[in-house]
Parts: C-alpha cells; structure tokens; sequence
C-alpha cells in the first residue's frame, strides 16, 4: 500500500468544505472494509486446504502456489497500482480492482481443477494489489497532517487483525458450508461483500484524482524484473516433484535477475521515476527495517498454515477446530498491536527486539509442548498459552517496526518508501510459505509421520523469525555506537 504526497496548490481538497468532511469517514470506512477482505485472504485458506486436497486433488506444488502465489502477485502490483490510482483518480482504480476481486474470487470458488483454482488465486492476488494503496492514498487525500495518524492507525489495525483473523473465520465457514464444499465458501464470501463495496466505492469515494496523468511512470521493464527474480527463487521451493539438482540452478538464475532489476532501477532512476527508489536503502534504519519485516512476514504467515495442517491432516481435527486453535494468537495480537503502536516512539527497536524474541521462544515451547500432549488430550488447549504470548510478541513487532522503518524517510520519497516495505511484506510472506511448506510436505513423505514434519516446519518459522531479531539487534548496536 502506497502513500502518495498531498495535493498541489492547484487542487483543492475534498475535505476544504463541510461536505468533504461528513463524506470522508463513510470512504475511509468502505476502504478498511477492502483491506480487510483482501488481506484476509492471504490466511482464510489455509483451513481450507485439506478440503480442497479432497475435493480437487491438489498436489503440494499446488497447495503452496495457492497460498504463496496471492502474496506473490499481491505484493508485485502495489506500486504499479498505486501510480495508476495517482493519475487516473483512486476510485476508478479502487472499483477496478474491487470488481475483479470479486470475479476472481467467485472463479476460485468454482474451481473443477487445481490449474483453474492456482489460476484464479494468482489474479485474486493481483486484483488485491490493485485495492490496497488507493486506501493509502485516499487517507493522504481526505486527511492533512495529525489528522491521519487516527486513520492510518486504523489501517493498520485492519492489517493485523485481518491476517491473524482469517485461519478462525475460515474454519467457521467451511463448518458451516460442510467438509466437501465448505472450502468453496472461503472464496464465496468474497462475493456479496465484493458487490456491495465496488458499489459503496464507486459512490463514496472522491471521483477527481489529484496529479496530472502521467503513462510514463509505470517502469514495465523493472515489473518484469523483480516479478521474473522472485518466481525464480520460489520454483525450486515449491515444485518438489522436479527431481534432480539442476533446479536448484533456479536459484542463483532468481538471485542474478533481481541484481539486474536493482541495476535497472539504479540506471532508470537517472531519467524517470523508478518502480523503486532504491537510494532508500541508504537509510540505515530503513534498510534494516525492510529486512526485519521480510524475514518477519516469512515467518509470521507461514504459522498459521504449519498449525492448521498439522492439526486437520495429522491429527484429524476439523476446520473449526484448527481456526479455533489460533484463536490465541490473534487476541494477544490485537492487544499488542494498539499498546505498540502507542509506546514505539518512547522504547524505539528494542520494542520490536523483544517483540521478536518472544515470538521465537514462544514458537519453540509451541514445538515442545506439542512433544509432550498426553494421548488423547486435545493440542490446542495445549498450545494455547505460548501461542497467546506468541500473538504478543507479534504484535510488538508489526506496526512498531512499520512506524519506525518509515521514520527518517524524506516525506517526498515516503510513497515509494512505504510501497518497497509493504512490497517486501507480500515478497516475504510469499517466500516462507513456499520454503515451509516444502519443508513439511518433504518431511511428511519422506518419514509419514505429520509430528516429525510439523516440528521441523516449526523449527524453521522460529529460525526465520531469529534471524529477523537479530537483524534487529544489529540495528540496536550500530545505533548506540
């Protein structure tokens, strides 16, 4: 999601007069309401895929490309999309993106085949990244200076509670909608909820945009690149049934494209506006912010799928039961969240540091508490506590490490630097569903025991997480010296 500077002295607010101002909180309401939607998908699935293994057959290659390939293409258009709302007005782009979501959504909801179902998942990603930065964007323009800190503070509530909230909401649905075709219902949902925002939307939101058109913005070639890198680097992660070394040839192929889409941006920065002002990554606290939050969200959303598979395909828990069991985890990250984003500015990183580092201790009792559930008993009472301090922790993390990362940016250069840490959120979360699941679908196979397979994936999140802290701490050393 992208912020965008305020209007020119040429254009007057929508707020300027009474109107504006009765008009702006009903917007902003109906744009939280489609952050909401489309952020919840990144995790409502994940109950869903034994239902949907059943039903379709889907493969582990599949599975991981449902759920990694909506962050993926998710994330690949939040700039693009951005500039298109800037110079072509936020609600034409807000509507168009609200409208295919919504046909996307109810095309995955249909799906006869696995290929249909990644299909639609990936233009549902890409429809979502279309919505999400003209909320950013509408916020910049209904509001003027502290007036937006109760709107963003809002948003990204919304964010946080919309991810921890899915896995639950997901398992209510599929209780409902029954086992067979109860997966479909996660998708379905989408549908009435969709129509009824595009509709809010196209009538709500302010119909002017407020910079000149400008189609020479848009940097196809650096898309492309970064698009083309990243694919790369998830292939041979996700596609487990290529057999042999040689793809892991991908690999160093994924990393040598994204240098030469950090070379293009560098050259294109020369004559045009780039996709990415990679001189950002000269600020020390953003670059190591960006970082945190990549290796964060390539933990943080892979736990709820770890959990929700485990308990439905290893223990045979249903859907409801799986959602309930990170129940925890969102009320702890609810709290955190608000008391975060109101101590960041007296406690700094070290408040992200702790954050991070009660996340991973708690993920390691998780595994060691799951070690020692007596037969019979049921795990998410188990695990409840240390998922509940997990959500804590998270909390501490996410919006802290936001406000902080974006501290010391020009406030010219904001938009883009927003859009490189909302983009490297997706690219992460995109990253560690792929790598954990296929480290959990190899161990399962290799030794069919879904306890083994489930504390090495956990094992894992808690590693990536680690090596966000001390990413974190590193920025806490080099800051007091």
């Amino acid at each position: 999601m992208v912020e965008r500077p305020a209007p020119g002295p040429g254009t007057a607010p929508l707020d300027a007069d009474r109107g504006g101002q009765q008009r702006r909180g009903p917007a902003l309401g109906i744009g939280l309401v489609a952050v909401f939607m489309t952020l919840l998908d990144v995790s409502i699935v994940n109950v869903a895929i034994p239902s949907m293994e059943r039903a379709l057959d889907v493969a582990p290659s599949d599975v991981q490309w449902v759920l990694s390939g909506y962050a993926l293409t998710f994330g690949l258009m939040l700039v693009p999309a951005g500039r298109f709302g800037d110079g072509h007005g936020r609600r034409t782009a807000f509507v168009v993106g609200i409208v295919l979501f919504t046909i996307t959504s109810a095309g995955a909801g249909l799906a006869p085949t696995a290929t249909w179902l990644v299909a639609a998942r990936l233009l549902q990603g890409a429809a979502a990244g279309i919505v999400n930065p003209q909320v950013t964007g509408l916020i910049q323009e209904l509001y003027r200076g502290p007036e937006r800190a109760r709107p963003f503070g809002l948003l990204g509530a919304t964010v946080a509670i919309s991810t921890a909230v899915g896995p639950l909401l997901g398992g209510l649905l599929i209780h409902i909608g029954g086992e067979e075709h109860g997966w479909r219902w996660v998708f379905f949902v989408n549908v009435p909820i969709g129509v009824l925002t595009a509709v809010l939307g196209w009538r709500l939101l302010p119909r002017r945009a407020h910079r000149a058109r400008d189609r020479h913005q848009f940097d196809p070639v650096g898309v492309l690149l970064l698009g083309a890198g990243v694919l790369l680097v998830l292939l041979p992660l996700v596609q487990q049934h290529w057999q042999g070394p040689t793809k892991w040839l991908l690999l160093p192929a994924g990393l040598l494209t994204l240098a030469g889409f950090a070379g293009w941006e560098r050259w294109y920065a020369r004559r045009r506006e780039p996709l990415f002002d990679l001189r950002l990554l000269g600020i020390r606290s953003y670059r190591l912010g960006v970082v945190v939050a990549l290796l964060y969200f390539g933990g943080f959303t892979a736990i709820f799928f770890v959990l929700t598979v485990y308990l439905q395909n290893g223990l045979g828990h249903s859907a409801l039961a799986a959602g309930l069991a990170s129940t925890p985890f969102t009320v702890g990250f609810a709290i955190a969240s608000v008391v975060g984003g109101r101590v960041v500015n007296r406690f700094g990183r070290p408040l992200v540091a702790v954050g991070l580092a009660t996340v991973v201790v708690s993920l390691v009792v998780v595994v060691l508490v799951v070690n020692r559930v007596p037969t019979g008993a049921t795990v998410s009472w188990w695990t409840a506590t240390p998922l509940f301090v997990a959500g804590l922790g998270s909390g501490l993390v996410i919006t802290p490490n936001q406000a902080l990362t974006l501290a010391q940016v020009p406030v010219p250069r904001a938009g883009g630097g927003a859009g490189l840490l909302q983009t490297g959120q997706r690219i992460g979360s995109a990253a560690g569903i792929a790598t954990v699941g296929s480290v959990i679908f190899s161990a399962q196979g290799a030794t069919g025991d879904w306890s083994v397979a489930f504390h090495h994936a956990m094992l894992l999140t808690s590693g990536v997480v680690a090596i966000a802290l001390c990413v974190a701490l590193a920025d806490i050393l080099i800051d007091r010296r």
